[in-house]
């Protein structure tokens, strides 16, 4: 049974495509300002087996052929992110906190906290027993401690994003850097090329910033073992480094493509809602 899920998220949209629970193809893009064109885009990125964001592949697919699926061989789509709701082919929209927990329990069984860092966002959430939503804290409306905000900066340097994590991991020297704001962010990085700063230095000194920023909102929900990092934030080395310097001693457990998490969730709850569906299906043929 094929089931898809859709993030559609303010900076990235994922696809997610399972066969009955297994993971057979994702893709993700750079979502656009037309959310029904950005969905539709995503689709096509899964099935031609694509992603435009973070660089390669980071799971191992089965060597089965994909560019023949349509939107119409699934049994059921489930469409998730800020965009959710205006995805017109999704049977069905789930809240991304919800579908986090459930995407982290898929990669990590028994997680108990996730950390998810999205682009205009950044979300602590407290897993429950059955892989549920115990709790959660999102960070405020401005952009500072998001992936928005490192794109910002990466912007200001002219590196690839790609590129900061592995740069800053070279910085010898601590740069007092804000994280409250994403303009005074970029000012301030800015500022400290023209002074003469390394960009290594600068980049380490908004990793400081950021580790500090999302670790004070997770510590709300509290961290327990089996800490999970979700979103592109998680192919950032330098941050997840400092993240875990955090830690008291735990590890943080990285899916092997963290972009994904939300978009399994939902594909997840997809596949239990086309279950159902049939179930449902079948009992009325009995009763007719």
């Amino acid at each position: 049974m094929l089931t898809m899920g859709i993030d559609v998220g303010s900076r990235s949209s994922k696809c997610v495509i399972l066969d009955d629970g297994e993971l057979m193809t994702y893709g993700s893009i750079e979502t656009g300002p037309n959310i029904v064109k950005t969905a539709q885009a995503a689709v096509e990125a899964a099935v031609q087996r694509r992603t435009g964001l973070w660089g390669e592949y980071r799971m191992k697919l089965p060597d089965v052929k994909v560019d023949h699926l349509k939107i119409e061989d699934m049994a059921f789509i489930v469409s998730t992110g800020y965009g959710r709701a205006i995805v017109p082919f999704a049977h069905r929209n789930i809240t991304e906190i919800t579908c986090h927990c459930r995407g982290a329990q898929w990669f990590v069984p028994g997680v108990s906290t996730v950390l998810d860092v999205g682009g205009q966002d950044s979300k602590g959430i407290r897993v429950g027993a059955k892989g549920e939503v115990g709790d959660f804290v999102m960070n405020d409306k401005c952009a500072g401690g998001t992936g928005r905000f490192m794109e910002i900066v990466a912007e200001a340097l002219h590196v690839p994003l790609e590129e900061i994590g592995p740069l800053s991991l070279k910085s010898k020297k601590d740069l007092p850097f804000s994280s409250t704001c994403a303009a005074f962010g970029r000012g301030a990085a800015v500022t400290m090329a023209k002074e003469g700063e390394r960009k290594e230095d600068i980049l380490n000194g908004l990793h400081e910033a950021i580790a500090n920023r999302v670790m004070a909102l997770v510590r709300k929900v509290g961290i327990a073992d089996k800490f999970v990092i979700s979103g592109g934030i998680g192919r950032n080395v330098a941050l997840v480094k400092k993240i875990e310097a955090r830690l008291d001693g735990l590890k943080a457990n990285l899916p092997p493509e963290p972009m994904i998490v939300g978009a399994v969730g939902a594909a997840l709850f997809a596949l239990d809602l086309a279950k159902k569906k049939d179930q449902a299906d079948v009992s009325e043929k009995v009763a007719g």
